[in-house]
């Protein structure tokens, strides 16, 4: 009887920790279906606060058909890995939205209606050498038939692939198409033909302006504004006139009540100027709001202008064949080095040409952060834009550069809590139904001010001319139709912040991530070494390479043109002597020189051996090490039960 209730006992055993385990797994899959761990360096996997808060708000469901030709793809590592890495992201906005989010992963193979189906879309298929495409985007969709799409999902905007899809959701779930609200003393709508060519119906809008009319509801708010409209997503103020305290009053009041702002201030705009001299009105040359840019946190001088001996332009200022052009330290050419790589609206701008700009910095003491996104080189100094005006010719500015070794930052970003710029309330006002001369509030003011609010969220650039066509772009007409061939990134620049400023709070928060490349760094620290020892030492050696090998090449030439001429002369012995110890250091250098480059490449090799020994035998070894001490140990406490 005894051996049989052990073997009952071992089979109760068993069959309890079957159920044990089950019942383990059903509990853990039903409670910790999202929890997960992510052990990578710089967190790949896990979404933004930004992102998590956008997802949360989610009210409506959204459907994300994400298209990937697996078998063409599967050619290309780099592509195979990346789409891995969407893939898992695509599944943690899934698993974050809570049901919010239907995702759909369609092989999109060639010739088959998948493809059809991706390229109706409007993704864009990538060809490869055997003729086929690789379809690797994403299609979003809402409940009203609303449709975003990412057309390929390309390698360089792997950092900013967490604001893209997040983009593509927040915009998803927020269909209607933003308002723009613009105020401005510039001929944007009229462009350079004036208010003359829109009375004759010829008017041709900058282009700056014609793009954002057919993407966004634009709204041009009039000169005696005293709020701005509540549908307004977006205030754009592009070089405004002097505005009075209650017009202050109300972007103060729309920017605390969690309104964004883009605004382009000028110490001296050119374009203004132009429009003064084709009759447009008086529009000022300089636009300042001293006032809000002092709660903002940003110091602005808009008397002075920025000179850059290095960022300058080249223009022509003569005839002369010889001496054409010259370079205009006033209009300056700002290229990606000039950019903050880190922000979506600067991220992917090759050019920016920009005429007489100011300078911006942060005041000592502010609440809010200022982030550069355009910088000058350091070889810039500012100056009068007075004097600026009255002399300028390119060489004599140029002469008058003294650089100070600072970068001036030319356009930032500003966020953070603020104040009010009216801490003792709404300006007053006096009326002419107010016969007394008692104060009156501004009409339709709020009955209590926005002393602080949410923190805020603003692009300021000290430049006008941005918006002037001739900076940027040139454009023709055909059979009716403007086109445009954009030379620099003038429009980019503006458009990208217009998107980015018309999203949320949440989305304008996220900033590139980390790629999921991991560089051999220690790799890299050798060859830097390797490099540092024996580069210097490869150098010589391939000069001498060199000297020796065309020496031998003189001689050998010289003994074939006497070998050919009439008197039949020959090499002499000593030239013979010659040529042979030239080819033996020839290939004595050689040697050499395949020496010094193994040198460079020693350490590498080693490590790789190393690690090839660690990932191929070491692991084995240490098992069957392992394997045969536990055997050991079970033979030596056998014999020892045995011997009691």
């Amino acid at each position: 009887m005894k051996p049989l209730s052990r073997r009952i006992y071992a089979l109760g055993a068993i069959a309890l920790a079957a159920v044990i385990f089950v019942a383990l797994n059903i509990a853990a899959d039903a409670t910790f279906t999202t929890s997960k761990l992510d052990l990578t360096q710089n967190k790949l996997y896990t979404l933004s606060p930004g992102t998590v808060h956008t997802l949360d708000q989610l009210v409506e469901p959204i459907t994300l058909k994400f298209y990937y030709s697996k078998k063409v793809a599967s050619q290309y590592a780099q592509i195979n890995a990346y789409a891995g890495r969407v893939r898992d992201l695509l599944g943690e906005y899934v698993a974050q939205a809570h049901g919010k989010i239907i995702l759909q992963e369609i092989d999109a193979e060639p010739f088959t209606s998948a493809e059809d189906e991706a390229s109706a879309a409007g993704l864009s298929g990538a060809p490869t050498d055997t003729g086929d495409f690789v379809y690797f985007g994403l299609v979003g969709s809402n409940t009203i038939d609303g449709r975003q799409t990412i057309p390929f999902f390309a390698q360089e905007r792997e950092p900013y692939l967490e604001y893209d899809l997040t983009s593509l959701i927040y915009r998803l779930a927020t269909p209607k198409k933003p308002v723009i609200g613009i105020v401005s003393s510039l001929p944007l709508e009229s462009g350079a033909g004036g208010i003359a060519a829109m009375l004759q119906g010829q008017a041709q809008p900058f282009m700056i302006y014609e793009e954002l009319r057919q993407s966004y509801t634009t709204k041009m708010i009039g000169p005696n504004f005293d709020r701005i409209p509540a549908d307004v997503t977006l205030l754009v103020l592009a070089h405004p006139p002097p505005l009075p305290p209650k017009q202050l009053y109300a972007i103060d009041q729309y920017v605390l009540g969690g309104g964004h702002a883009l605004v382009f201030l000028d110490p001296m705009s050119e374009l203004a100027q132009a429009s003064q001299g084709g009759g447009q009105g008086m529009a000022p040359s300089s636009s300042d709001m001293k006032q809000l840019l002092r709660v903002w946190g940003v110091d602005y001088d808009s008397s002075k202008v920025v000179l850059d001996r290095q960022l300058a332009q080249a223009v022509q200022t003569s005839s002369d064949p010889r001496n054409p052009v010259a370079r205009y330290p006033l209009w300056l050419h700002f290229d990606s080095a000039d950019f903050d790589p880190t922000d979506q609206v600067t991220a992917n701008l090759q050019s920016l040409n920009l005429a007489s700009v100011g300078a911006l910095s942060p005041l000592k003491g502010a609440t809010t952060f200022f982030t550069p996104l355009v910088r000058s080189s350091d070889e810039a100094s500012l100056m009068d834009a007075i004097q600026a005006k009255l002399d300028p010719k390119p060489q004599d500015l140029m002469v008058q550069v003294e650089p100070t070794g600072k970068r001036y930052t030319i356009a930032a970003r500003i966020s953070g809590p603020v104040k009010t710029a009216f801490p003792a309330g709404p300006p007053t006002l006096t009326t002419a139904s107010d016969p007394a001369g008692k104060p009156a509030q501004p009409k339709n003011a709020p009955a209590q001010i926005k002393a602080s609010a949410e923190p805020i969220n603003v692009i300021i650039m000290a430049d006008s001319d941005i918006f002037d066509d001739r900076f940027w772009v040139h454009t023709e007409s055909l059979y009716g139709h403007r086109l445009a061939s954009p030379f620099a990134d003038n429009g980019a620049f503006v458009l990208n912040a217009v998107e980015n400023l018309t999203g949320s709070n949440d989305l304008i928060s996220l900033r590139t991530r980390a790629t999921s490349n991991r560089p051999f760094v220690v790799v890299q620290k050798l060859q830097s070494q390797a490099q540092a020892r024996f580069q210097q030492e490869a150098d010589a050696l391939k000069q001498r390479l060199s000297d020796t090998e065309s020496r031998l090449h003189a001689l050998e030439q010289g003994g074939g043109a006497a070998a050919s001429a009439p008197s039949g002369t020959a090499l002499s012995a000593e030239q013979q002597h010659e040529i042979t110890r030239f080819r033996r250091e020839v290939a004595s250098t050689r040697t050499e020189l395949r020496d010094v480059q193994h040198s460079l490449r020693k350490d590498i090799d080693r490590l790789g051996a190393v690690l090839a020994f660690i990932n191929i035998a070491l692991v084995p070894i240490l098992v069957a090490a392992f394997a045969i001490v536990l055997a050991f140990l079970r033979r030596r406490r056998r014999a020892h039960a045995l011997a009691m």
